[in-house]
């Protein structure tokens, strides 16, 4: 298998890199959450945003990129966001555009002759880091030419669960199709991120992920669940977690990321067009989440029902 081939082959979710090593994480420590009956109607995180006199300016929905077929996550609210908004708002904008994600992937990700990966976790990981690459059919080989961060991904995605063709992101998108949409980062400026991390950070990545993958196997589809109830809290908490527990991994993973993104959106809020703004779920909640960030600039963020 060539280097193209097998980083094209880790990625079942086109590059929306960064939920799906929160998704790794969040899987493994929702274990304690308070889980909504199955019969409860969904409820994902959606808030509205109002300038201080009470003047709507926007919508903010947290995402969630992979979603089993089927799954019901669309609430009245969400519906009537996605009617009245005038554009959209989202980290990735051209994720139909799998040839362009899948170059940009691989020149990004591939490095030749690197170390095996097994040494490039703690010894104490190398049995369950074998386990996890034969649960997921890999071929350690295939390892030589990638990226440590890159092959934290592969590994992340062994037990997850849902489709990333039904993810919320997707969906909105084609909602927005014929009016404007604009991206926060793009596809090269998210997998950049994780490109520019020293190596010591990128293989504090691939242990957590592979600490976790046990809790994670146990039950993939808790974070789905909680997603769907919009449990803030639990969200919030699960992301100061693992890795993300490392300052040195969650500026430039999280927090920068936010920063950035509310230093863009402020503008964009104050002009005439009412966007609705879809991010990962992760990126909203928390005191150095978006909706406190947007607070702190003097807008009125409520959470709609």
């Amino acid at each position: 298998m060539s280097v193209r081939e097998g980083t094209a082959q880790t990625q079942r979710s086109g590059v929306q890199v960064t939920l799906l090593l929160l998704a790794a994480l969040l899987l493994a420590l929702l274990a304690g959450c308070r889980e909504p009956p199955p019969d409860d109607p969904p409820n994902p995180l959606l808030y509205e945003i109002a300038s201080a006199d009470g003047t709507v300016e926007g919508w903010m929905l947290g995402t969630i990129h992979a979603l089993p077929e089927g799954t019901r996550w669309r609430t009245p609210a969400i519906t009537q966001a996605v009617s009245e908004a005038d554009l959209l708002v989202v980290e990735i904008a051209a994720l139909d555009d799998s040839a362009a994600l899948s170059r940009t992937y691989a020149e990004l990700s591939a490095t030749p002759g690197l170390p095996p990966l097994a040494a490039r976790v703690p010894s104490d990981l190398a049995d369950p880091l074998a386990k996890l690459m034969a649960r997921g059919d890999l071929d350690p080989a295939r390892f030589g030419a990638t990226e440590t961060w890159a092959a934290a991904i592969a590994l992340a995605q062994v037990d997850a669960t849902g489709d990333p063709a039904n993810g919320v992101d997707r969906a909105v998108l084609r909602d927005f199709a014929g009016r404007p949409v604009r991206e926060l980062e793009g596809a090269r400026g998210q997998l950049s991120l994780f490109d520019r991390l020293p190596e010591t950070q990128q293989r504090a990545m691939l242990a957590a992920v592979v600490r976790e993958s046990d809790k994670t196997r146990a039950d993939p589809e808790r974070l789905q669940r909680a997603w769907l109830a919009g449990d803030a809290d639990t969200i919030e908490q699960a992301t100061r977690e693992g890795f993300l527990a490392d300052p040195a991994l969650r500026e430039p993973l999280l927090t920068g990321r936010n920063q950035r993104w509310a230093n863009a959106l402020v503008p964009l809020l104050g002009q005439q067009p009412r966007p609705l703004i879809a991010v990962g779920t992760a990126h909203l909640v928390g005191p150095e989440g978006l909706v406190a960030l947007l607070e702190a600039q003097g807008y009125r963020v409520r959470r709609l029902p």
